[in-house]
């Protein structure tokens, strides 16, 4: 048996009650107080994510924009230095890689942040198919992660360095420091609310940690494990590798098409994309609300409004804290993938009706 991983911030979460678990190799915090409560607060107020799980490769030189633009299929191009983008690796087939983010740090100078899943997998595809007058390296290992999310967040963060956060615009980010450290602060994040992900040394990361703690007292700023972070990416929509998208189904089929740039660059699975499109795309992954009681779960079956023709799978779902509502996303028929669309959810045996919607299922900025 492989031995498990640990963050930098490991006794910190169970100095601090974190029940934890073993989460893709990793050990993590899944709950400390609560997933209901760490949901509400991180919408209220302020929480911590610690998310040094996630891997980092930086790209540099002449040919690194190339390179980027091969392997994702957003158009790179287009970034400002400071932007970041999100985007996907895919395979030939069309099929999902991963998704992740790309930072354009400097001229010639990028950073990618993957899935802590699928890190060995995607530096792998990386090496296959990157090459020119580029150096790339996964420095992972090197690098800690702290995610702070909520309306408080900037007013907290603020204390700790000298770069004003309000240049900071949302997807941006900026080189700098925190207490005297050397990080990239990005204005962005998992839960929807204004925050940021803060990239560091890992040698830095439990300083950092704790400062922000201790700055954030004020606001109630509590750390939140992985099970509310889980419920408040799925009430704006966000797709977790693994349950709503993956290498089954295509990037158009995932609801992706916005950040597939057809005309930026020949990258890797555009002609199957390309092929689909044309041939038509035969199901999407949808968000749905249920009208009656119950919780979708990954794997559920759904049906349309009669409960008799089987349509599709439920990806991701949970009880959503914030409408107190069964929510999920799952791919169905793309007959059925218009807003309004009446269907019904099998749980437990039980066909509970449930409708389309549109994403997020919660308006964060009201």
């Amino acid at each position: 048996m492989s031995e498990i991983n640990v963050t930098p911030l490991n006794e910190s979460h169970k100095e601090l009650g974190g029940n934890m678990v073993d989460f893709h190799g990793w050990e993590m915090p899944v709950i400390y107080e609560g997933i209901v409560a760490e949901h509400i607060r991180t919408r209220e107020t302020v929480s911590l994510f610690d998310v040094s799980h996630m891997g980092e490769v930086i790209f540099e030189g002449k040919d690194a924009l190339a390179a980027i633009q091969r392997i994702t299929t957003n158009d790179v191009s287009s970034l400002a230095i400071g932007q970041v983008q999100y985007s996907a690796m895919l395979y030939e087939n069309g099929t999902i890689v991963d998704d992740l983010t790309v930072y354009r740090l400097s001229e010639d100078r990028y950073q990618l942040c993957i899935n802590s899943a699928n890190k060995d997998k995607d530096v792998e595809w990386i090496r296959k198919n990157v090459n020119g007058d580029i150096k790339w390296k996964d420095i992972s290992s090197e690098i800690g992660q702290i995610a702070i999310q909520g309306r408080n967040s900037d007013a907290i963060l603020q204390t700790l360095t000298g770069y004003d956060l309000k240049e900071i615009k949302y997807y941006w980010c900026a080189e700098t420091e925190i207490i005297g450290s050397p990080v990239i602060i990005a204005r962005m994040g998992y839960t929807g609310e204004d925050g940021f992900e803060i990239f560091c040394q890992k040698s830095d990361t439990l300083k950092i940690w704790k400062k922000l703690l201790e700055k954030g007292k004020p606001y109630n700023i509590a750390p939140a494990g992985l099970g509310a972070r889980d419920t408040l990416r799925l009430e704006m929509c966000y797709c977790l590798y693994g349950n709503d998208i993956d290498d089954e189904h295509n990037a158009l089929e995932s609801s992706l098409g916005w950040i597939v740039k057809m005309d930026a660059s020949d990258f890797i699975g555009k002609n199957a994309l390309l092929k689909a499109q044309n041939e038509g795309i035969k199901r999407r992954l949808t968000p749905f609300i249920l009208e009656g009681k119950g919780v979708p779960r990954q794997g559920y079956k759904i049906f349309d409004e009669s409960g008799e023709v089987e349509i599709g799978k439920v990806s991701s779902g949970t009880s959503s804290p914030s409408l107190k509502k069964g929510i999920g996303m799952g791919y169905v028929l793309t007959e059925y993938f218009k807003k309004g669309t009446k269907v019904t959810i099998e749980i437990r045996n039980k066909k509970v009706p449930a409708i389309v919607t549109r994403p997020p299922f919660v308006d964060v900025h009201k």
